[in-house]
């Protein structure tokens, strides 16, 4: 057996045998369909027919499958909290109520904004430059980059927050938000799925040296303490990417060590600083 034929046997055994065998009463599904559609939409970021045709198993990306793999180990193993999943999914799929989000957040030249069709173009621009992706293991196609920009605008429907597109002078230059980070990280605090907020940014070359990340950084901290309730949220980069490291010293983020990041092959890019801040000592 090959081994995407053993990940699409181990994918059906999870979702039509493991994970109904384990239902508990407190937990919000019970059936394999059910499951299925909370991992897949969680791994997709949205409804997953929007995106991959059924069967899922054998036609969504292999990353994406061995991401809900992974989701439905992490519920079995108690490091996911199913109900949270399962509210991501109903409110990508409109069968649940969710708060009101902003339509943006303004400081003088500068709007925070939720994404347009017509931000694709410059964000496969700027993810095409080697400069700005520099501390990435690669650049991304423009089918990458469009993928990625709507899964930026979902997760404002499934978590009330989000990476907002970033307007200077009307013209987008990028994107500075906060990420529920869906992956098991391997930093104290990151190996339960969902439960660690990132901040995060990335901008057009030309938009640097201009102090917007840091704005548009506290904007975002402020919305989260002040509208969301949230209290903590980690940052990290590449240890040699010291532009975005003085931005995270400059927002009073405290380092907290080092660790291998699992999405970066090994080499020189795999080792990531960490940092931490309580975000009701930031003023916008």
């Amino acid at each position: 057996m090959s081994a995407a034929a053993d990940r699409r046997a181990q994918w059906r055994d999870l979702v039509a045998r493991r994970l109904p065998e384990a239902a508990r009463p407190g937990w919000p599904v019970h059936l394999d369909h059910c499951f299925a559609r909370i991992l897949l939409d969680n791994a997709c970021g949205g409804p997953w027919r929007d995106s991959v045709a059924p069967p899922a198993h054998a036609n969504m990306p292999a990353d994406d499958l061995e991401h809900a793999i992974d989701l439905g180990e992490a519920v079995l193993d108690g490091r996911a909290d199913l109900a949270l999943l399962n509210r991501r999914s109903l409110a990508w799929r409109g069968k649940i109520a969710t708060a009101p989000v902003p339509e943006g957040l303004r400081d003088g030249d500068l709007l925070l904004r939720r994404w347009r069709p017509d931000d694709t173009a410059p964000f496969a621009a700027l993810n095409a430059d080697p400069m700005v992706m520099e501390f990435f293991p690669r650049l991304r196609t423009e089918t990458e980059s469009a993928t990625e920009a709507g899964r930026c605008d979902r997760r404002f429907v499934a978590d009330g927050f989000g990476p907002w597109a970033v307007e200077r002078d009307g013209r987008f230059v990028g994107f500075v938000g906060a990420f529920r980070i869906m992956r098991a990280m391997p930093f104290p605090g990151g190996e339960r799925i969902g439960a660690t907020i990132e901040l995060g940014w990335r901008l057009a070359r030309d938009a640097w040296g201009h102090g917007i990340a840091t704005r548009a950084a506290r904007l975002t901290l402020a919305d989260l303490v002040g509208r969301c309730g949230l209290r903590t949220v980690v940052a990290y980069t590449a240890s040699g990417n010291d532009r975005s490291r003085a931005v995270m010293e400059r927002l009073g983020m405290v380092p907290s060590g080092t660790f291998p990041h699992p999405a970066v092959p090994d080499g020189p890019l795999r080792t990531h600083r960490l940092y931490r801040l309580d975000p009701v000592e930031v003023s916008a």
